[in-house]
């Protein structure tokens, strides 16, 4: 079995638990049409990953305290998040200026833009940094203060400032989950502070995200999804949430 179908499976058992809450291990082989062996070593490697728990037969997603680490969270959903960051490059002109945020969904979009020209960058994500070093004339300017080494990125009150101060055309950035109602979700209140900073340094705001993110909890709320210009996301989002975004020239581009 190929690493790209076992890592679509794993996909897409987040995506079940991310809809159901619980299911046992019977009904999550039978939706996926696995064998029980396959599916326990799924879960066996998304429990180390601290993405799901198992308990009593069941599973359910991990704990929404703090996020997952970044290794895990880059592997997963590895080509969706191709697809919006191609996405985005395609939107982006040549010599924009662009604000980019936290996140492994953010990391994809740098990549995509590595053809372009003479961009510059400011962000806060050592992993945006790497993957556009060899992009033609670009300059990128990187926000000081402690690094998240868990995830190579800052994001305390250096990271705030650092965004305060700049009036870019673009800003992308990323979040923890999004509620039903459209909240915007994350884990900790320093990620909050650097993303709200980003959120306002720009003209054009948008937001990249893939399906997992939907309806995923996080302890955090800290704005709303029609507020943004333009959300990139890999599932589908609600009628009421598309028609809230319709409503406020928020627009919804789905890949």
């Amino acid at each position: 079995m190929s690493i790209t179908e076992t890592a679509r499976r794993r996909d897409r058992i987040v995506n079940l638990l991310s809809s159901y809450g619980e299911l046992s291990t019977t009904a999550l082989s039978d939706m996926l049409d696995v064998t029980v062996q396959t599916l326990r070593a799924d879960l066996r490697a998304l429990d180390e990953a601290r993405m799901v728990r198992r308990r009593h037969g069941g599973v359910t997603l991990a704990t929404a305290s703090e996020n997952i680490d970044y290794q895990p969270r880059l592997t997963a959903s590895r080509d969706e998040k191709a697809r919006i960051g191609l996405k985005m490059a395609q939107i982006i002109p040549h010599g924009a200026t662009v604000a980019m945020g936290t996140g492994t969904t953010v990391e994809a979009v740098a990549r995509a833009l590595v053809g372009h020209k003479d961009l510059t960058v400011a962000t806060n994500n050592i992993h945006v940094v790497m993957a556009l070093r060899l992009a033609a004339g670009i300059k990128i300017t990187l926000a000081g203060g402690n690094v998240r080494l868990r995830d190579m990125d800052f994001i305390g009150a250096e990271s705030a400032e650092f965004f305060a101060g700049l009036r870019f055309e673009h800003a992308i950035f990323s979040v923890g989950g999004i509620s039903a109602q459209g909240d915007l979700l994350d884990f900790n209140l320093d990620e909050i502070r650097a993303r709200k900073a980003i959120f306002a340094c720009a003209q054009e705001r948008t937001l990249v995200m893939d399906h997992a993110k939907i309806g995923r909890d996080a302890p955090h709320r800290w704005g709303q999804l029609h507020e943004v210009e333009r959300v990139i996301c890999g599932g589908t989002l609600s009628g009421a949430l598309q028609e809230a975004a319709l409503k406020n020239t928020c627009t919804i581009l789905e890949v």
